[in-house]
């Protein structure tokens, strides 16, 4: 059969049985070159017998082998060094073998390969081609995991993700072992810059949504573990687009002992913020740059040095800003004038040494010295005049769509001096030692955190000249002059805070049975800070079991106790004061899933679900207003988080990988102290709190609201992730990203939680790329001109976002009259937009 060399594309797995009796055992794995790119098309061969396969367009492979004796598995492709490996495999067992070609026709000598055994817990890896291959407004590496299961986030223009019910303050992020951190004041939004992972230096990617081993640190609901590259030859990539530009360079020493990856990227979200209903000058501009530079200083050591700094400044001049809302019987506008201006500025670095000492190839030790820093400030005056008109409904009328009535007018002014400086220091070891079956890691942490923290953030309302809230009929009589103006929120704090945090664990995992059919994790996790003098152990366990029935089948149990140290948000409330003596906040997982490899059509595809129970206590809770997290800076809320996770992913269209997923969640929490009350007058008639009715008393009935739903009660998520291309012209591709959640709870600005019972729209988007391959990398390059003989990739790309053109609600707006009565007006994301993108790779 002919096998299409086209990039990305293509599998067929060609699987012959033939002369290998009843005894059988199977390898699968991944096959890569050199920079970690899956590779399609590659001819697998059993030496000696009439077995054969082929990977697919995602570089994976399964084939049977005979059982009980050595075999020689060859790996070969045009233009790539022949690799030959020799295995001895037990009836019924599987194993791993994952490859990395290069460049070459000089066949490697036969080696053996230790097996590596199936991790325990819900552990997803991710295909880095996966990340450069989505539809992307903001560039970041997470959207990627937006279509994953039981990952939630509403904002195209954001990074940020939220996991189970858990917030996005809530996730772990680690790079090369090293844990990364985001700027503390800045927003999920529009002043939102460039993630910390650069995604054209991944190699590996690992995600758990929840029951995560004992190795991890300290957060209640995920882990994303990133590993970047290893280079084996000189090489790089570039990209541009309407959004922003990247390069990267990689290589080698000539001494084979020295790596480097460098990496630059611009973003500017100024295109696209101009489709947003707030018209102006915007002027975004966010920039980072990175380093990865790893030096083999003998056979048993090596040091590896990684480093990151990223600027960013957002800015905004606005003009005005219509928004449409309301229902058919009340079609309401909300017109806004503004004079003043916005700057924000995020600046951060961070840096990390790794000295690694071989004891052998099983046993390792490393330790890891890192800093990060970050200066941040936000500067903003603005001035707002605002008219909300009733619009004429009539379809009849010549004045449909025009304003019929005006129902308010006033204005507003926002100001904010807030600066601050946080800076994180860390120390720590960690262990690896394997024999057998049976590994062992272990590890320590040192850390010192330091805020400086200046806030000066005032809000003056005034609606029909009169000031909100509005002040007695008394004020500015004579004697009383000084309470006219009055701030609808006033802020001014000055804190300086340090704080001392130390961890260990040592975690084992087992492959029990004769072909392994178990395999199990447990460990324990001890924190300790020095602000509250808490002390902390997390138990953390896992099981995976492989029932090897003739349908592949893999099941899975996870559980563990997950607390999280407040950094310094947490422990800020609404009036900027700190609680010092704030409490790790706990959550306990418990996970059961599975995943069921099957065929259709010829091909291979796995379905994944999983449910899974979090008992929450010690929570501080929090709202989400203007796009960023208020915490109440006590630990007075309690609650959980149930539901069930599904995702298939397989080659929907013969050659590329596509998935879909879909999430059922409830989360609730209940708030000590949570209370409200009903007023009456003495005829037991329900009054508005603050007034009295005809003269009389007025009594009050407090009521307990019991159990709320959480800012993050998204109950039903699904996304879809779909490639597709011409079957006769395969250089021409599409990629395309659905998603689809049901709405959040939200209620006014303010405290009270249990006004939170509004609901925002569903949030649907459709995102589609368009691409040419023009240079393909399993192609031969031929071009006349020098310059592009030296790609090994080169596309041209068209992206279209917001498709089907939904406005989307982000937030709201509260504009409240003289009467008290309010409008929640929406803030609208980005609208249909078209993005031209380039992509090379050399």
């Amino acid at each position: 059969m002919k096998i299409r060399p086209i990039a990305f594309l293509i599998l067929l797995l060609l699987v012959v049985t033939t002369g290998l009796g009843q005894d059988i055992a199977r390898i699968k794995g991944l096959v890569t070159d050199n920079q970690g790119r899956p590779l399609a098309g590659v001819s697998i061969s059993i030496k000696g017998k009439a077995v054969g396969a082929a990977t697919s367009g995602s570089g994976s492979y399964e084939i049977p082998v005979p059982a009980g004796e050595d075999i020689a598995v060859s790996f070969s492709s045009i233009g790539l060094t022949t690799q030959t490996i020799t295995v001895r495999l037990d009836p019924g067992e599987t194993k791993s073998l994952n490859i990395a070609m290069e460049i070459g026709t000089t066949p490697l000598p036969e080696i053996e390969i230790r097996d590596k055994r199936r991790e325990p817990g819900s552990i997803i890896s991710i295909n880095p081609r996966s990340l450069t291959e989505l539809p992307n407004t903001t560039g970041s590496f997470e959207a990627v995991l937006k279509t994953l299961p039981g990952v939630v986030s509403n904002n195209e223009l954001s990074s940020q993700y939220s996991v189970r019910g858990g917030n996005f303050d809530e996730n772990l992020v680690y790079v090369n072992d090293i844990e990364v951190f985001r700027p503390l004041l800045i927003r999920s939004g529009q002043q939102e810059g460039l993630s910390f992972i650069n995604a054209d230096l991944v190699s590996t990617v690992k995600f758990s949504a929840g029951g995560f081993d004992a190795i991890y640190g300290d957060k209640l609901s995920s882990v994303l573990d990133v590993k970047y590259k290893n280079p084996t030859r000189f090489g790089g990539s570039a990209y541009a687009s309407l959004l922003g530009a990247g390069f990267h360079l990689e290589g080698i020493s000539k001494s084979k002992k020295l790596t480097y990856m460098l990496g630059v990227r611009r973003k500017t979200t100024q295109y696209l913020l101009n489709s947003l209903e707030t018209k102006g000058e915007y002027k975004p501009s966010f920039s980072d740059f990175q380093a990865l530079i790893n030096w083999k200083l003998n056979e048993r050591n090596d040091l590896t040095f990684l480093g990151n700094y990223s600027a960013n400044k957002y800015e905004i001049i606005p003009v005005d800003r219509k928004t449409e809302f309301g229902t058919i019987n009340q079609a309401l506008r909300l017109s806004i004038y503004f004079d003043g201006k916005e700057i924000d500025s995020y600046n951060s670095g961070t840096a990390a040494l790794a000295l690694r000492h071989k004891f052998s190839d099983d046993s390792w030790i490393k330790f890891i010295a890192s800093t990060y820093k970050s200066i941040e400030s936000e500067r903003f005056d603005l001035l707002g005049q605002y008219y909300i008109d009733e619009l004429e409904k009539d379809l009849g009328s010549d004045a449909f769509g025009e304003s019929a009535s005006n129902l308010g007018v006033g204005s507003f002014l926002e100001h904010a001096r807030n600066d601050l400086e946080a800076t994180i220091y860390n120390g720590e070891f960690k262990g690896y030692w394997e024999k057998g079956n049976k590994i062992l890691q272990y590890g320590a942490q040192a850390r010192m955190e330091s805020f400086n923290d200046k806030l000066s953030e005032w809000e003056y309302i005034d609606s029909a000249g009169f000031a909100l809230p509005h002040p007695p009929d008394n004020v500015g009589q004579p004697g009383n002059p000084s309470q006219i103006i009055q701030m609808q929120e006033l802020v001014k704090t000055d804190t300086a805070l340090t704080n001392f945090r130390f961890s260990s664990y040592i975690m084992g995992s087992w492959a029990l049975g004769k072909s392994e059919t178990f395999s199990l994790n447990a460990g324990l996790r001890f924190t300790s800070r020095t602000l509250s003098n808490e002390f902390l152990v997390s138990p953390r366990a896992g099981i995976t079991f492989d029932p090897e029935w003739k349908r592949n089948v893999v099941f899975r149990i996870s559980t563990g106790v997950y607390y999280q140290p407040p950094l310094y948000r947490e422990m800020r409330d609404y009036e900027g004061k700190i609680n010092t003596n704030l409490k790790s906040q706990r959550s306990i997982h418990f996970v059961l899933g599975g995943d069921y490899t099957f065929l259709a059509w010829g091909r291979e595809f796995k379905f994944m679900t999983e449910v899974y129970y979090k008992k929450l206590d010690n929570l501080v809770p929090y709202k989400v207003e203007n796009l960023r997290l208020r915490y109440f800076a006590n630990n007075k809320s309690s609650g959980y988080a149930t539901g069930v996770d599904f995702r298939i992913n397989g080659e929907f269209v013969q050659g590329v990988e596509s998935w879909a997923s879909l999430s059922l969640l409830k989360t609730e929490e209940d708030i000590e102290g949570d209370v409200y009350y009903t007023y009456f007058n003495n005829e037991g008639q329900q009054i508005i709190p603050g007034y009295t009715f005809n003269d009389t008393p007025v009594d009050s009935v407090a009521n307990t609201p019991g159990r709320l739903a959480r800012p993050t009660d998204q109950r039903v998520t699904f996304s879809l992730f779909f490639q597709d291309y011409l079957p006769k012209f395969p250089s021409y591709r599409m990629n395309m990203t659905l998603v689809y959640g049901t709405g959040l709870p939200f209620g006014p600005p303010g405290p009270d939680r249990y006004k939170d019972k509004l609901r925002f729209p569903s949030y649907r988007r459709v995102d589609i790329g368009f691409s040419k391959t023009i240079i393909d990398e399993d192609k031969p390059n031929n071009s006349r001109l020098r310059l592009f003989r030296k790609l090994n990739y080169l596309s041209l790309g068209l992206e279209v976002f917001n498709l089907l053109q939904v406005n989307n609600t982000v937030s709201y707006l509260w504009v409240t009259d003289v009467t008290d009565r309010t409008y929640a007006v929406p803030n609208y994301l980005s609208s249909r937009t078209i993005n031209l993108r380039i992509t090379t790779r050399f």
